[in-house]
């Protein structure tokens, strides 16, 4: 399977039988361009604009939003109810993490999760071969808790998302970190790519590394 980067907390998951498109973006909100894309399945971890905008995908994906159990394109996807701060929902309100079986591989997408994970929680969510995980802070976990769930969950890649990258509207996203402050904490290899690809016999369950795609 192939994952690309589209900017913010958006990828593309392509598998053999289907497609994935995570937290599609309004380019005016962001301040970022987003590509035009086509998938088969959207899925959206929290009702803001800069995750939420379905319209600009192409096609006629099946649109996931909230917790649950899904089979699409023969594609496995298991929603949980987390928060969107650290004080129950009371300030951003929820966030769902998504974990999508493709090609035998288990992608994790965190959302804008704002909360540390608790060990019945990351139980739940199993072994994880790629997470997908905010880095930035203010709106989610900052650095430092992105490399304590990186230490719980023990994943084979790490995909950041949701920093601050030059061109984005400052106003909104200006205080965010960028990447490098979430790099020099975590201390693992990083390789840099325009797509990661994924074959389940190929992950080394004994290296840990962090993935930075180029935005496509």
């Amino acid at each position: 399977m192939d994952i690309f980067y589209l900017g913010h907390s958006s990828f593309k998951l392509k598998g053999k039988h289907g497609s994935i498109i995570t937290d599609p973006f309004d380019s005016k909100k962001v301040g970022l361009k987003y590509s035009s894309n086509e998938a088969d399945i959207v899925s959206i971890s929290h009702e803001h604009e800069d995750h939420n905008a379905v319209s600009a995908i192409k096609g006629e994906p099946k649109v996931i939003s909230g917790p649950g159990e899904y089979e699409i394109k023969g594609i496995s996807i298991l929603g949980f109810s987390s928060f969107h701060d650290s004080k129950n929902g009371e300030e951003r309100g929820k966030n769902t993490i998504y974990v999508f079986e493709i090609d035998t591989v288990r992608i994790c997408h965190l959302g804008d999760l704002g909360q540390k994970l608790s060990d019945s929680l990351i139980e739940s969510l199993g072994d994880i071969d790629v997470l997908m995980i905010p880095v930035g802070g203010i709106y989610t976990i900052d650095p430092t808790e992105a490399v304590e769930i990186v230490r719980d969950m023990e994943p084979s890649f790490i995909l950041p998302m949701h920093y601050y990258v030059d061109g984005m509207e400052k106003e909104t996203f200006g205080k965010l970190e960028p990447v490098e402050t979430f790099l020099k904490e975590v201390a693992l290899t990083v390789e840099k790519m325009p797509k990661l690809t994924i074959k389940k016999e190929e992950v080394d369950l004994e290296v840990q590394k962090v993935i930075l795609l180029e935005k496509k």
